[in-house]
């Protein structure tokens, strides 16, 4: 069994090989296995977080005040990099527009101090 497994290993790297043109080094193939379990860790996350989201999105739909909360969950869900890219415009025109709110409020206070003093 372990001669069958050594020689699949052997045929795959000699296929590897003739793919890049070259023998890869030790140090080459441990750090594409290394890139590999990474990118199946960073797989395995992510499809931890949507299962969560999920299981969040059909919460808020039972409930419907959250209804907000689940629109922007199921947007997020289905188009994760738009969604993000809306939610940060979204939260920076929010911030400006209380700076802006906050800064007029100010103006008019000192405006009604200065109009009775």
């Amino acid at each position: 069994m372990s001669d069958s497994a050594s020689r699949l290993k052997i045929e795959q790297e000699l296929a590897k090989a003739q793919e890049l043109g070259r023998w890869q080094s030790d140090e080459e193939r441990d750090a594409e296995a290394q890139a590999e379990r990474e990118s199946l860790a960073q797989h395995k996350l992510q499809t931890s977080l949507r299962i969560r989201l999920g299981v969040v999105t059909v919460v808020c739909l039972l409930i419907p005040p959250l209804w907000p909360v689940a629109f922007a969950l199921t947007l997020y869900l289905l188009f994760p990099r738009s969604a993000s890219r809306l939610f940060v415009a979204a939260g920076l025109g929010a911030t400006v527009l209380v700076l802006a709110v906050l800064g007029l409020s100010a103006l008019l206070v000192f405006w009604l101090v200065m109009l009775f003093f």
